[in-house]
């Protein structure tokens, strides 16, 4: 899974990119900015639905990556082990600054 989790990866930094070239933060324009992204932009609709569940199977992977480790006592090794809980830390906190607050 851990080639997975690199695919999803990419394509999550790449269709933020171009997401982000569209989109303007602004309070009253930031609505707007998303409806120009899905009508006006070539295959955005494409490009947001890739982000949105991109981010729902990279962290599918995520877990099933951790329950392999689990299931084959990788735990056992206890820097790796404590680096990927730090990952995993790091991953959710950008998940949550970058999705839930805004």
């Amino acid at each position: 899974f851990g080639s997975l989790l690199g695919a999803c990866l990419i394509t999550q930094v790449l269709t933020g990119l171009f997401l982000a070239m569209h989109y303007t933060a602004d309070i009253s324009s930031a609505f707007s900015s998303v409806a120009h992204i899905c009508r006006d932009v070539q295959y955005g609709w494409l490009i947001r639905n890739l982000h949105a569940n991109g981010a729902s199977m990279f962290f599918i992977c995520i877990y099933l990556h951790i329950g392999r480790g689990l299931y084959y006592g990788s735990y056992m090794y206890k820097e790796t082990w404590n680096i990927g809980v730090v990952l995993l830390l790091l991953v959710m906190a950008t998940a949550f600054v970058g999705y839930v607050l805004p």
